[in-house]
C-alpha cells in the first residue's frame, strides 16, 4: 500500500487578503525601484499604484497624439462640395484656408474677394505673380502656353482657354457631356462640344445641324 502523499489545498474562493501578483506580471507593471510601495495608506497595494502610474501614461500619450494632429501641416489641397455638387461630375481641387475647414474653389483664388477668414486666397505671396505663384494643383495649362485657366475651369462645357483645348483632347483629357448637356458641334465660340439643355428649343441656333431645336429636349 503506498503512503499517502502531502496535498495542498488551493481556495478557489475570492479572499479579502491581497494576493501577490504572478512575478512576471508584477515585474512587468512594478519595475524595480520605480513604483512606490504606497506606504502604510490603507487598502493600497503597489499594484493598485502601478496600475494608476500606467492609467496616466496611456492618458497622456493619447492627448500627445491629439495635440499632433491638430498641429500638422496644412493639406496641400482640397475638394471644394459647392464644385462636387454644382459645375462638375468629377473631383475637382481647391485651395484650404488656414482654419482647415473652408475650402476655396480654385477660381475663387486671387479673385480680389477674401473667401477665407484671414484673407489667405488673397495674400500677396500667393497672387504676385500669376499663375506662377499659385500651386500648381490649382492652375491648367491650355495647349498655347502664353494661356492658362483655374484647375476648376477644366471640363467645365466652356471654352475658357479660347480654343477648347480645356475641353478637348488628351491635354484635358474630359468625360462625355452630363446629362445636363446637349452633344453637338456648337455654333457659338463660348461652347465647345456640348451645349447646356436649357439652351435646347429656344428657337435661337446653337448646332451645326440646327439638333439643339429639333431634337434635343430640355
Amino acid at each position: 500500500m503506498q503512503s499517502p502523499q502531502n496535498i495542498t489545498l488551493v481556495s478557489l474562493l475570492p479572499s479579502d487578503t491581497p494576493q501577490p501578483l504572478p512575478r512576471p506580471l508584477t515585474s512587468l507593471l512594478c519595475p524595480p525601484g520605480r513604483c512606490h510601495p504606497c506606504g502604510a495608506h490603507a487598502g493600497c497595494t503597489r499594484r493598485h499604484f502601478c496600475i494608476s502610474v500606467l492609467v496616466l501614461l496611456v492618458l497622456a500619450a493619447a492627448v500627445a497624439v491629439g495635440v499632433a494632429l491638430a498641429l500638422r501641416p496644412r493639406a496641400p489641397g482640397c475638394t471644394p462640395r459647392v464644385i462636387l455638387v454644382i459645375l462638375a461630375p468629377n473631383n475637382q481641387t481647391g485651395f484650404l484656408c488656414d482654419d482647415r475647414v473652408t475650402c476655396v474653389p480654385a477660381s475663387w483664388v486671387c479673385d480680389r474677394v477674401s473667401n477665407c477668414r484671414n484673407g489667405e486666397d488673397e495674400q500677396e505671396q500667393l497672387c504676385g505673380d500669376l499663375p506662377h505663384s499659385l500651386p500648381g494643383f490649382l492652375v491648367f495649362h491650355c495647349s498655347n502656353p502664353k494661356s492658362w485657366v483655374y484647375a476648376d475651369q477644366r471640363c467645365n462645357g466652356m471654352n475658357d482657354c479660347g480654343d477648347c483645348s480645356d475641353e478637348l483632347g488628351s491635354l484635358a483629357a474630359c468625360p462625355p457631356c452630363g446629362w445636363q448637356w446637349w452633344s453637338c458641334s456648337p455654333v457659338h465660340y463660348e461652347f465647345c462640344s456640348c451645349i447646356p439643355r436649357r439652351l435646347c428649343r429656344d428657337g435661337v441656333q446653337h448646332c451645326l445641324g440646327w439638333s439643339d431645336e429639333f431634337l434635343c429636349t430640355p
